[in-house]
């Protein structure tokens, strides 16, 4: 049976990504190595739309998270978190962790940002050091208004903007510089169409200056030592020499085809699947989706965890069920990786006939018929 994967991470990788990664070892300190990475450093920079610093991190996502908050939090700093799903959420356990003052803005699961609030709580609090947020909050399908609240923070000179970009960056657009980032965070796992392990953190000149102040001790998440060592497009330590050399790849690819073709591709899927789930008389989860991945709302009585694990034993698909509060509630559907307007006709197909197996009447084809009308016009 053909694996599909749907999830939003780890996705399927192209096949031109995975040879370059099945190519021999090379050691991590040789000069051929080392080419590999001063182009890979420099091509960040555009799939980053930045001219900061962008590091590399051989980590989860969650490293990187963590790398932006052990840098920039000394114990007793305040910050505001934007916590409107499970990742706006680890954002503020990281805070807490390394003894910083949380304090949230929640506007609930699927809701968007009340950049007004942001901004008074700024105004009320002017010793607050930085605001975290998500640009893709994965757990709601949620997009975020990034450049809003960018434009908010920068009104604030003593607060930095921290934005995790994990499940964004690359499925839709964000402009690190013109928007107010300093510093963004991202993971090869979704957009980049790379298996997991590396995690990426680009830095502005103002939040070099706050990591300099920082006095949290720190090691192997100090980005002070990945800056000094990037200046000869060199590591701290030892680097996941095979992802590099995949990643290399992946961006040749981006920057061949451009962002904006990238941007748009995951557009017409997104909009496919949620064409369909309107077509079959499902509702999507959040207020404000993204094109990253789709969060449907199933039918009353049917357990999201149960069709999940069925669609994965019958076709091969891997998506993902809810987190916490939505745990069995909602099928989330990533437009990430190795996919094609094929693959996205293909999982709705096998929606619907999973839908119907638990009891849910809807009409064979009525969502793939949708979906085409958006990717085939």
């Amino acid at each position: 049976m053909k694996k599909r994967l749907f999830t939003p991470g780890p996705i399927s990788v192209p096949e031109e990504v995975l040879l370059e990664m099945a190519k021999p070892i090379i050691h991590h300190r040789t000069p051929e190595f080392l080419a590999i990475a001063e182009e890979t450093f420099k091509s960040l920079k555009y799939f980053f739309q930045t001219e900061n610093d962008v590091l590399i991190l051989a980590s989860s996502g969650t490293g990187a998270m963590e790398a932006a908050v052990v840098n920039t939090i000394s114990p007793g700093d305040s910050a505001v978190v934007i916590s409107a799903g499970k990742f706006g959420e680890r954002f503020a356990e990281l805070v807490k962790t390394y003894g910083g003052n949380v304090i949230l803005h929640e506007p609930g699961w699927g809701n968007p940002a009340d950049i007004k609030l942001i901004e008074k709580t700024l105004n009320e609090n002017p010793s607050i050091k930085a605001v975290f947020a998500t640009l893709v909050e994965t757990s709601t399908g949620t997009i975020y208004d990034i450049e809003s609240i960018g434009n908010t923070v920068a009104r604030h000179p003593n607060a930095i903007f921290i934005v995790d970009a994990i499940s964004g960056l690359g499925a839709v657009p964000c402009y690190t510089d013109k928007w107010g980032i300093d510093i963004l965070v991202s993971g090869s796992q979704k957009a980049l169409s790379l298996p997991p392990g590396l995690a990426f953190v680009s830095v502005s000149p103002k939040a070099w200056k706050r990591i300099e102040d920082t006095k949290t001790p720190r090691y192997y998440y100090d980005l002070r030592k990945y800056r000094k060592a990037a200046t000869k497009f060199d590591f701290p330590y030892t680097m996941a020499v095979s992802l590099v050399i995949g990643l290399r790849k992946s961006l040749q690819i981006i920057q061949q085809e451009t962002l904006e073709v990238l941007w748009e591709r995951h557009r017409k899927r997104a909009e496919a699947v949620r064409n369909a789930a309107a077509a079959m008389g499902l509702s999507i989860f959040s207020r404000a989706p993204s094109d990253a991945v789709t969060a449907i709302l199933l039918p009353e009585g049917i357990d999201g965890e149960k069709l999940c694990s069925e669609m994965r034993k019958s076709f091969g698909m891997s998506v993902a069920g809810g987190q916490d509060a939505l745990r069995g509630k909602v099928v989330r559907i990533s437009h990430f990786g190795w996919q094609d307007e094929f693959d996205t006709i293909a999982v709705l197909s096998a929606l619907e006939v999973m839908l119907k197996r638990f009891g849910y009447p809807v009409n064979n084809g009525i969502g793939v018929k949708a979906a085409i009308s958006v990717l085939f016009g």
